[in-house]
Formats: C-alpha cells, structure tokens, sequence
C-alpha cells in the first residue's frame, strides 16, 4: 500500500489522535486526512505536535452530512476509511439516544454511501475500517469471554447504535462487494481522554480532591486497553487483516471497577504525595445506571495468533505512565475542563 489516502475519522478524539499520529509518523508515503467534527470530546490540541507534518490534513465535518461527504470523496478520492468517529459514551446515549443513532448509524450508513459511490465496483487496494467496541456482545456472567462469533445482544443506545452500525457495514459489504475489516475493542484508556470517561475523570477529581462516584457496589467487570497498543491493533489489522473479518482486540486485562479505583487512588497519593489512603476516603458509592452490564471480557486469541499482536503492557505500567501524563499535562486538563480547547480550532484554522 504505497501513496495511499487515509481518511480517519474522528481523528481528533482520544483513540483517533493516538491513530493519526502512528501513521503520520509511520508511512510517510501516506496522506492521512482526519475528518473530525470537533464536538466535546474532539480536541487538535491532541495533535499539535503533528499538525504541521506534510502529509496531514485536517478537514473539520460531520459525517452525518450527506452531501459534504461525498463531495468529500469526490474531491479527494479516498483510497481507505479508517472509521472511528462516533458518539460513545453511556450516560449520554441514555440521555440522548437520538445523537447515538444519528452519529453512530447515519454517519456510517454516510460514509459507505459515499466510499462506494467513489469506487463503483472498483475496490482493488481499497478498504473501509470500522472500529467498534465489545458492548454490542451484551454481558457476561462471572464466567466466559466475547469472541467474534459471540450473538450480539446490546443493552445500552450506545451499544445498540454502535451493533447496527457493525451490521450496516457487514451488509454493504455482502450486497456491495464492498471490502471491508470490523474489530471490536475493549475499554480504552492512557494519554488524551476526554474527562469524563472513568480513568481520567477520577484523576481529575482526586487532583482536585472531589468525590470519586463508582456505580452500585463497585463490582463491575471490565477489560481494559490502553490505547497506544489499540492503535498498533488498528495498524496491523489495517495493513494485514483478512478482508471481511472480525477481529476482537483486548487487553487480556479485567478489572473490577472498584478494585481499578483502589489501584488508581494508591498511585495518585504516591504522586501526589498525600497520606496512604487519602484519595479513597473520595470514593463515593453512587445509584447505579439504567442497563448497566455487569462484566465484559475479550478473548483476543484471534488477533494475536494470525496477526501476532499482544498488549505491550500490564495494566499497572499503563496506568502509571496515563497518570504521569496527567500530571504533566495540567494545561491541556484544564483546557479540556473549562472548555477552552474549542478556541484551539478557531485559532489555528480561522
């Protein structure tokens, strides 16, 4: 895959920074074209340190806007989609459903439209990249793992969302021909969050000693990934996956939330160097939300055994080095808090 033209969407999010960034410094011979609507969580300051570089683009959109994307793709002729733009976070999708399906449905349905109608029937080195997530496969007991074949069972607008768009994707490519790969993730974390995911939001507050909310009992099970190993996923699954596949793409790596919030409160008083004990004293057992499934686990076998992939860390090493750059980054903390990195854009592209 030589001189191709990349579009990323939501390259200007947690994980989609992180995947810019790898490829621009990567494949140099590549045009790496990041799509971002810039809404709360899309942030360039994430990529201030790329931004620069001579094969990037930033073009601000919204992928829900049908007519902008094709004359996006006709503009530009997009050899590949690496799809991550997406509304994704639980709370808001109860509030909200109908900003999940929009997003997380018609952009998709938007961009198939628009890669197909680019290419017609000539898809030879072409591939549309959707990144989805485990929460389409349900819950699982104290026992089991989601593997590519698990029955999708979603629970939460968010997770609906996101498996009709799974399947949209699967359809297009059976009616269409149309190629495509589908790899569905574990939960995220490290450099760049948005605050008010779990990890970054209880650092936020443990800094500004404010109550750390865990939900019910605190004995929800999740598998957590750090990002920069995810965005070597999204590179070799990009690169060397089978087209048409399902690959799941986990941390190895379960927690209970309340075990999570312990470990992250002794690290934060280590660095902080506040009394053994301290930030626990802010956890605070709060109502617990609609839907909420009790346990995520992914066997990622399949990943690592065809593509050799495997995460880099343990949980322990990632979250240290997600704390250290917290603490390192109070600037873009508070940017992000107060809400003044939207003036980033306005002052970079007006």
């Amino acid at each position: 895959m030589t001189n191709k033209k990349i579009l990323i969407t939501g390259g200007a999010g947690f994980i989609g920074s992180h995947v810019v960034r790898r490829f621009l410094e990567k494949y140099t011979n590549y045009h790496i074209y990041n799509l971002d609507a810039l809404t709360y969580a899309g942030n360039l300051e994430n990529l201030s340190d790329v931004e620069h570089a001579t094969n990037y683009t930033f073009i601000k959109g919204d992928i829900t806007d049908e007519d902008f994307i094709n004359n996006l793709f006709s503009e530009h002729k997009f050899d590949s989609v690496i799809h991550l733009a997406a509304e994704s976070h639980v709370d808001r999708s109860i509030k909200d459903p109908l900003a999940f399906v929009r997003t997380n449905i018609i952009g998709t349905v938007a961009l198939l439209n628009a890669f197909k109608n680019c290419w017609k029937d000539n898809f030879e080195d072409k591939l549309f990249y959707h990144i989805s997530t485990d929460e389409v496969y349900g819950s699982l007991g104290q026992t089991g793992l989601f593997t590519e074949s698990t029955p999708y069972d979603p629970n939460s607008p968010y997770s609906a969302s996101k498996a009709s768009s799974d399947h949209f994707v699967r359809a297009y490519g059976e009616t269409y021909n149309m190629p495509y790969v589908i790899t569905n993730c574990s939960n995220n974390y490290g450099q760049n969050q948005f605050p008010e995911k779990l990890i970054p939001l209880f650092i936020n507050n443990i800094i500004n000693k404010k109550a750390l909310p865990v939900y019910g009992d605190g004995n929800y099970t999740r598998d957590w990934l750090y990002v920069k190993d995810h965005a070597i996923a999204i590179d070799l699954v990009f690169h060397e996956g089978k087209l048409g596949e399902t690959y799941n793409i986990g941390g190895f790596n379960e927690w209970k939330n309340i075990d999570l919030v312990r470990l992250l409160c002794q690290q934060m008083d280590l660095k902080l160097g506040r009394e053994k004990g301290s930030s626990e004293e802010l956890i605070t057992y709060v109502k617990d939300r609609p839907g909420h499934d009790l346990r995520y686990a992914i066997d990622a076998s399949k990943i690592k055994n065809e593509l050799g992939w495997q995460p880099s860390v343990t949980f322990e090493q990632g979250l240290e080095k997600t704390i250290n750059w917290y603490l390192e980054n109070e600037t873009w903390l508070n940017h992000v808090t107060s809400g003044e990195y939207k003036l980033y854009y306005e002052k970079q592209y007006s």
